[in-house]
């Protein structure tokens, strides 16, 4: 009986590639955390606010104050600010002044 045996390149030594694939897949997780493609939500707690109070007060002069609250309230979940008073002050939030809807309207009263 003959045996042949096989002997793999040097390339193919399965150890260096599974470190590799290992580093590779660390190195993504970091770029997508730095990215912000991951969620952190030990640091967006410590941004949080009481946007229902913060709304409430910035819609009590308005004429629609149930769109008013609707709009504050999906602007100030995505910007984590409101700006003071019932009206005007926008400068305060500038995520919360340059938020736009779909038809390029101002989103946030």
């Amino acid at each position: 009986m003959i045996l042949i045996s096989y002997h793999l390149p040097v390339f193919f030594n399965f150890s260096v590639m599974a470190n590799t694939k290992f580093f590779l897949g660390f190195l993504l997780l970091v770029l997508l955390v730095e990215m912000n493609v991951i969620e952190q939500p030990w640091i967006q707690g410590a941004e949080a606010i009481d946007c229902t109070a913060k709304c409430n007060y910035r819609c009590s002069k308005s004429w629609k104050p149930k769109m008013c609250l609707r709009a504050c309230n999906t602007c100030c979940k995505r910007c984590s600010c409101v700006p003071s008073g019932t009206s005007g002050n926008k400068e305060e939030c500038p995520c919360y002044a340059n938020m736009k809807t779909h038809g390029g309207a101002y989103k946030c009263p």
